[in-house]
């Protein structure tokens, strides 16, 4: 029948047929072939690259694609890959890196015996890749705008000079430039260690050259908190401070890293720590050690990056409420520069469990902002029991926090914190005190909570004299659950404020809740909380805010001064 036809295979359609099967596999083969091809080169460059930069005096760091245009510093050739120092700022393709290595010198943190000299250091000169909108230190105009590998930048002051003018500062001396207070010279490292280890070396001697507004800074980078900024950072401090300054937290402990403190004059150090608020406190813990080991003049004052996910203490103390990298670091490091010292309490926790009291040693923590007991330690505690299970999608600040709210809106349907009231005891300075029926109680001993609210003023509508973090007192106040939580953060509501104390006393009678110290929680069974003043901690308070506007302005203005003319060209 017609229906049931075969259709007839002739010589051109069978031909066709395996055209059409061989293109098919060429279109799947061909780009699995590249893709492996270029998978495999890249492999052996990144082999060949790690060699390197293992054996480098550079601290090289790889890239797919410059951020402007940027010229190879030995064949002077336009390049859109390849690898630059994170400290003296080095260019170079990747067929050049080895010839770079070779050829140029980096920061060095201590002077060789040929490069010292009595009247100071010269300048470092790197040529070409001068910063956008930078002008000659010589005849003060714009360096960097030819399309092609010109001028110099000196790694140490970061002043530019053109080609042509380079000649005329042949024998001038590096001052270190603008942030001259906060480095520490390279010549400075090499006195102190031609010096006896057994010789008594007054620092402050030493330190008489830098004058006495010389406050050198160390930077401590927790290269894992909040949104993972502090690995760009660090390469960024180092590119305008000595390198010997910089430490990465997860390769060196902060102890280790503030013993260049002892080689500095008393009462001069500055921190810049870069980080949430627990790599504040894991420093702050260090300084502490560093008292009890008898170094108590060398204790440096602490400044914060926020680089976490709530930042309260960075906020409290005027250095916002997040970094993102919306300004220049060299910015942050003249808020250091301007920054007021101020002291912080330090509070002391005690948590001892109920039974043989005799037998069981009771746990001390420190806190820094605030202890809670309720809600938002719950929250707390279910984010990290989370986070320790997959640790990698809790890379952004905006991601963190959304796991926070969802969490809090699943306490508002359970409410496993209610009738808390009847589960604990509350003493206030030896005084017990009534509570309501709360789901929540914190203690606070700064101003923020829960990521930029101010808990004890509230709306505001009621007067209440302001927290403070240096007062020897710490704020009390209670919540009637996560809802309530989420209104006082929103400024729709109040929270229930008990009191302030000296010393506080809290006993959990039974059940087992959740308790958070400075966003670090845990599940605690029937214990006594005891909370009584530990110890100041030198610190930093920003009070100043700097637009983009205002930083243009004043770069302008630094501008101006340095192209009016002075006593000495009249």
């Amino acid at each position: 029948m017609e229906g049931n036809k075969q259709p007839i295979l002739t010589p051109t359609t069978m031909f066709a047929d395996k055209s059409l099967i061989l293109w098919t596999l060429c279109s799947v083969l061909v780009p699995v072939l590249i893709t492996l091809w270029c998978s495999f080169q890249r492999s052996r460059r990144q082999l060949y690259q790690k060699d390197i930069f293992r054996k480098s005096k550079h601290t090289w760091q790889d890239t797919d694609l410059f951020s402007q245009p940027t010229y190879c510093c030995v064949c002077s050739q336009h390049i859109l890959q390849g690898a630059f120092c994170n400290c003296c700022g080095l260019c170079t393709g990747e067929d050049c890196l080895k010839k770079a290595d070779r050829f140029f010198d980096c920061k060095e943190i201590m002077l060789r015996s040929d490069e010292i000299d009595q009247n100071g250091m010269r300048h470092h000169w790197i040529r070409g890749n001068v910063p956008l909108c930078s002008y000659c230190l010589v005849c003060k105009q714009q360096c960097g705008n030819q399309p092609k590998l010109c001028d110099h930048r000196c790694i140490w002051c970061q002043r530019t000079v053109h080609d042509e003018c380079l000649e005329s500062l042949k024998d001038e001396k590096c001052d270190f430039g603008e942030f001259r207070s906060l480095i520490i010279p390279p010549g400075y490292l090499n006195d102190i260690s031609q010096m006896g280890t057994d010789i008594i070396t007054d620092y402050g001697k030493l330190a008489l050259p830098f004058g006495t507004q010389w406050t050198p800074i160390i930077i401590l980078a927790n290269t894992r908190s909040g949104n993972n900024m502090g690995e760009g950072l660090l390469g960024e401090f180092k590119m305008l401070l000595n390198p010997v300054q910089v430490f990465d937290l997860t390769e060196i402990p902060p102890f280790k890293a503030l013993q260049l403190c002892i080689l500095l004059p008393h009462n001069s150090a500055r921190v810049l720590v870069c980080g949430g608020d627990g790599t504040v406190g894991w420093v702050l813990d260090a300084i502490d050690e560093m008292k009890i080991k008898g170094q108590e003049q060398y204790i440096p004052q602490v400044a914060v990056l926020p680089l976490g996910t709530g930042n309260d203490l960075a906020n409290t103390l005027g250095w916002g409420a997040g970094y993102a990298g919306e300004i220049p670091v060299a910015q942050i490091l003249r808020n250091v520069m301007e920054a007021d010292g101020i002291e912080l309490d330090r509070w002391k926790v005690q948590i001892t469990k109920k039974g043989y009291y005799n037998l069981r040693k009771p746990k001390v923590f420190t806190m820094n902002n605030y202890f809670s007991v309720g809600p938002d330690a719950l929250m707390a505690l279910n984010f990290h029991a989370h986070r320790e299970k997959t640790p990698s999608l809790f890379s952004s600040r905006i991601i963190n926090k959304a796991v926070y709210l969802f969490y809090g809106t699943k306490d508002c349907l359970v409410q496993e914190c209610k009738d808390l009231n009847k589960k604990v005891e509350l003493e206030l300075d030896g005084e017990r005190v009534d509570l309501p029926n709360l789901e929540g109680i914190i203690v606070l001993n700064i101003g923020y909570w829960g990521g930029g609210c101010r808990l004890w003023e509230g709306m505001g509508d009621e007067t209440y004299p302001l927290a403070r973090h240096d007062d020897g007192l710490l704020e009390v106040v209670g919540v009637y659950g996560s809802f309530h939580c989420a209104q006082i953060q929103v400024k729709l509501a109040n929270p229930v404020r008990i009191g302030q104390a000296h010393t506080i006393r809290l006993i959990l009678k039974s059940s087992k809740m959740p308790m958070q110290i400075d966003g670090e929680p845990w599940a605690q069974g029937p214990c006594t909380v005891t909370i009584t003043h530990k110890t100041h901690a030198k610190m930093l308070c920003y009070t100043g805010e700097q637009t983009d506007d205002d930083a243009s302005s004043t770069s302008e203005q630094e501008h101006t001064r340095e192209t009016e003319p002075t006593d000495e060209d009249m």
